[in-house]
């Protein structure tokens, strides 16, 4: 984002665009989680209660960032502005440490009591809640920027509970998608690594 020269509404807009979508999936991945998942885990494990409360509170302070954002990205998509540039940086690095602390705490003290309780079916109604509503050209290339941001061992875990329809389009146009993706949005920068 900080990438981006002062005035210049195209690459504002394409960026903008980029993590409006990246804001959409979260959105809707929590969502997924507070309907399909923290509720059965609180049923089936009571001595998670206190975690599972911490969780749907990292949701709420996350929704309401992301909604806080939103006008902002907007306004900079629409100006390139500087000004509203550096805002709506700043508001995302805010969103970035809560989600930072969120995920450690999610993935060492929520997941393993989720894999011992809920089945793969519920995991899955989970994965695919929402997934509908999103362009499937966007999610495509996002699956390279989530596989690139995990380990090796860990993309390839995560790449076999992918949908084979799902694989088999990443592996036809998302891995190029997601390159061009990446190497628009941080330009000069090395492309990590993906599946």
């Amino acid at each position: 984002m900080r990438s981006t020269d002062d005035g210049d509404r195209a690459r504002a807009a394409y960026v903008g665009e980029v993590l409006g979508n990246f804001d959409g999936v979260l959105h809707v991945h929590h969502e997924g989680e507070d309907v399909l998942m923290y509720p059965a885990l609180a049923g089936r494990a009571p001595g998670c209660a206190l975690h599972v409360a911490q969780m749907l509170e990292h949701h709420r302070q996350v929704a309401q960032l992301i909604e806080g954002i939103e006008p902002v990205r907007r306004r900079w998509m629409e100006t390139a502005e500087a000004a509203s540039r550096e805002e709506t940086a700043e508001r995302y690095e805010e969103l970035s440490s809560l989600l930072k602390v969120h995920l450690r705490r999610e993935v060492t003290e929520v997941m393993p009591v989720v894999d011992r309780v809920l089945s793969e079916k519920e995991m899955s109604a989970v994965a695919q809640h929402g997934v509908a509503q999103f362009d499937r050209k966007f999610l495509v290339s996002y699956l390279g920027m989530v596989l690139a941001t995990n380990p090796p061992q860990d993309r390839k875990e995560l790449f076999k509970e992918i949908p084979p329809p799902v694989r088999l389009a990443y592996r036809l146009v998302g891995r190029r998608m997601y390159r061009r993706q990446y190497a628009e949005l941080f330009p000069g920068r090395r492309i990590p690594e993906t599946l």
